[in-house]
C-alpha cells in the first residue's frame, strides 16, 4: 500500500507505521454494489483498502473492503463503505505473529493504532464485535488481550471471550480506551501517550517486552 490512497487514509487516522502489512492491499477501482440506502448518484467503483482475512494457519478465508474517498483522507461517501466477503467468523486480519500473546479487537484501525503505539505488537482485527466474540483461540495462547470498544457490543464480545478463555485456561485482559476506541485515543493524544496508557494495562512481563521496543 506504500504511496497509495490506502496509505494516505491510514496516515490521516494517525497510523504512520506502514511496513510489514502483508495482509493489506490497495485496489484503485473496486466495484461497489449500491444498497437501498445509497443515493442514485453513487459511483459503480471506488478506490479501496483490501484486507486479507485468514485462519490460524494463514489460509485466506475472506476479505474486508474499505472504500475510500478519492482524496484518500476518509471513507467513501456511501451507505456502507466497509463490507466483508467470504468466511469471516472465527478468523481475522492478522498483523504480526503472536508468540503466546494474542492481542485482538474489532476494527483494523483500532488494532493498527495499538501497533503504532507499541511497535512490534502482534495484533489481529476480527472485523466486528460479533466476529470478535467468535474468534478462534490459537493453540499455545497464554494471554489474550482484548482491545474493547466502549459500547454494548464491545461489552458482549468481551463477556463471551471471558467465558471461552476460562474454560481453556487462557488469561484474558481488557485493554480499555480513554475515548470511544483506540484510534480516537491515538489521534487525540499521539502514539507516545497511547503507549504510556497501554503499558499500564499490560501484564508486567508484556509491558517490559513490548515497552522496550
Amino acid at each position: 500500500i506504500d504511496g497509495t490512497l490506502a496509505a494516505r487514509y491510514l496516515q490521516a487516522r494517525g497510523i504512520k507505521q506502514l511496513s510489514n502489512l502483508d495482509a493489506l492491499r490497495f485496489h484503485p477501482h473496486c466495484h461497489y454494489r449500491p444498497s437501498p440506502r445509497d443515493k442514485t448518484s453513487v459511483a459503480p467503483a471506488y478506490p479501496a483498502l483490501i484486507c486479507a482475512v485468514t485462519d490460524d494457519g494463514g489460509q485466506q478465508t475472506g476479505v474486508q473492503r474499505t472504500w475510500l474517498d478519492p482524496s484518500g483522507t476518509a471513507k467513501a461517501r456511501v451507505a456502507s463503505p466497509r463490507r466483508s466477503l467470504g468466511q469471516i467468523a472465527g478468523h481475522a486480519i492478522r498483523i504480526g505473529t503472536p508468540d503466546g500473546i494474542l492481542v485482538a479487537g474489532e476494527g483494523l484501525e483500532t488494532m493498527l493504532s495499538l501497533r503504532e503505539a507499541l511497535q512490534g505488537l502482534p495484533v489481529q482485527a476480527a472485523t466486528s464485535a460479533a466476529h470478535l466474540a467468535a474468534m478462534s483461540l490459537p493453540a499455545g495462547t497464554v494471554r489474550l488481550y482484548v482491545a474493547r470498544d466502549r459500547d454494548p457490543a464491545g461489552d458482549a464480545a468481551f463477556a463471551a471471550l471471558t467465558s471461552r478463555t476460562k474454560s481453556v485456561g487462557i488469561e484474558i485482559h481488557p485493554l480499555v480506551p480513554r475515548l470511544g476506541d483506540f484510534n480516537d485515543d491515538l489521534v487525540a493524544a499521539g502514539p507516545a501517550e497511547l503507549a504510556r496508557r497501554l503499558l499500564g494495562q499490560l501484564h508486567p512481563d508484556d509491558a517490559t517486552r513490548f515497552g522496550a521496543r
